[in-house]
C-alpha cells in the first residue's frame, strides 16, 4: 500500500496490518531456511511496508503532543 492510503486508515487497523506484515515476513524467513521461496522481492515489499506503518504511527504520536 501506498503512504497515502494507509494514512486513511484508523491506528487500530495500521496495528493489524503490521502484525499481518510481521507474520507474512517470519513465513518468508522461514521458507528461506527451508529454500523453497518463490518471490524473494517479496522481502524488500514487506520491510518497506512495515516501514511506513512505523512512519505513520510515529507522525500520529507526534500529532498528538
Amino acid at each position: 500500500m501506498k503512504a497515502k492510503e494507509l494514512r486513511g486508515i484508523s491506528t487500530e487497523e495500521l496495528a493489524q496490518k503490521e502484525k499481518g506484515l510481521k507474520k507474512e515476513l517470519f513465513e518468508l524467513n522461514y521458507q528461506r531456511k527451508m529454500g523453497i521461496v518463490e518471490k524473494p522481492s517479496r522481502f524488500k515489499t514487506i520491510r518497506r511496508e512495515i516501514a511506513r506503518i512505523f512512519t505513520i504511527a510515529r507522525e500520529r504520536a507526534l500529532e498528538k503532543k
